[in-house]
């Protein structure tokens, strides 16, 4: 084990990092298992580490060993992609865990194209999205129809119809990890725009119709907006501006306007604790929260605003649950599950072309063992 000190870290990059990261040394240290006074030294550019010390501490912080003692000042622009600068702009107090997670994103994006230049013939479904008016409602009938939606949907099949669209959707874990939206963080989801392969990121929550509208929120900040957004609570219980813009669109385009008038006014039950059940039969075929339909009803002047935000605010005191990510004996299904059939299908390609190795798609796909990486492939073969 090499333990030679190295004395040769770049201290304005680490000092840099902590800046980006809103991170002080001692919050550093307090997580990595180094002092705050062998951080400090290093900061003072007369400080040394073992490469193991330099190793945590540059996962720590999200980058490479070989970042962090590269002499050339920082290029913040070529750092940071101008999505991640427009999310840290939006929201300048997210997370070093959420940060982190928009760059291991753009990674994933940067892998996944690079794997299909190399599949010569691969199916790339091209990111071609129809143009679209100003009006959410109008622009959700479109997007509806773009995405070939049936009338029966789950997150599952919301999902699928958007990434068969170019569209990279991924889901973040249920438990701690690198691709967790923490349980106690507001963020619920994030969208990177590009021209050629958006992406979507979606917290995984403790149901699965949340994560619809998600999703569909995030949609309408590619395809009407065509910009970057991060979007917490908040913004998706948001009445105004272009995050009211981005609900009334997701509504639109889960609950289309011929559901509406399955929902009888004069059933509506006076106390919010009971709406759940009277909406459970739409919320069954559309794959869709109660307050969602309590949104569409809303916008059609068929509900007051004031028992949407009584429903919201009852059902934020209710106990919620995440579950894991499910069992052990199914670890090697869980890429899929964050990263998306299409993404794990391209890396499995790849693999069997002979094009990276077991390592590297190991590390593609969220650091799965060999043998559940062959396990993987015998399932999406069965598929």
């Amino acid at each position: 084990m090499n333990v030679e000190p190295i004395t040769t870290i770049n201290p304005q990059r680490l000092a840099w990092c902590l800046t980006d990261l809103r991170l002080t040394a001692e919050a550093v240290a307090a997580e990595t298992g180094l002092t705050a006074d062998k951080l400090e030294s290093v900061l003072d550019g007369v400080g040394s580490l073992t490469f193991a010390q330099l190793r945590t501490l540059a996962e720590y912080l999200g980058r490479s060993v070989l970042f962090l003692l590269d002499p050339a000042p920082v290029d913040a622009e070529r750092v940071h992609s101008p999505q991640f600068r427009t999310l840290a702009g939006q929201k300048p107090e997210l997370s070093r865990r959420v940060r982190q997670l928009v760059q291991r994103a753009e990674r994933q994006r940067a892998v996944y194209l690079d794997l299909l230049d190399d599949l010569d013939g691969a199916e790339r479904p091209r990111f071609d999205p129809p143009a679209l008016p100003t009006d959410p409602a109008t622009a959700a009938r479109i997007a509806r129809e773009w995405l070939a939606l049936g009338e029966v949907n789950t997150f599952a099949s919301y999902r699928a119809a958007v990434e068969n669209k170019g569209i990279l959707v991924f889901r973040t874990n249920g438990y701690a990890g690198k691709w967790q939206i923490a349980k106690e963080s507001p963020i619920l989801g994030f969208a990177l725009y590009d021209e050629v392969a958006p992406i979507i990121v979606v917290k995984k929550q403790d149901a699965e119709a949340r994560q619809s509208f998600t999703l569909m929120h995030e949609l309408a900040h590619v395809l009407m907006h065509r910009i970057s957004s991060v979007d917490d609570k908040a913004d998706l219980r948001a009445t105004r501006g272009m995050e009211r813009e981005a609900n009334q669109f997701a509504a639109h385009l889960l609950v289309p306007d011929t559901f509406l008038s399955q929902m009888r006014d004069a059933e509506r039950p006076s106390d919010v604790a009971q709406l759940d059940e009277w909406l459970r039969p739409q919320r069954q075929a559309l794959g869709v929260s109660s307050d969602v339909l309590l949104l569409r009803l809303v916008d059609a002047g068929r509900v007051p605003l004031a028992v949407y935000e009584g429903f919201c605010s009852w059902r934020e005191e209710q106990p919620q649950r995440q579950g894991d990510g499910g069992s052990g004996a199914y670890r090697y299904r869980k890429p899929g599950h964050v990263f998306g059939d299409r993404f794990v299908r391209t890396v499995l390609g790849a693999l069997g072309a002979r094009l990276i190795t077991l390592s590297r798609a190991s590390d593609y796909l969220d650091g799965l063992k060999v043998e559940d990486l062959h396990k993987l492939e015998r399932h999406y073969a069965g598929a």
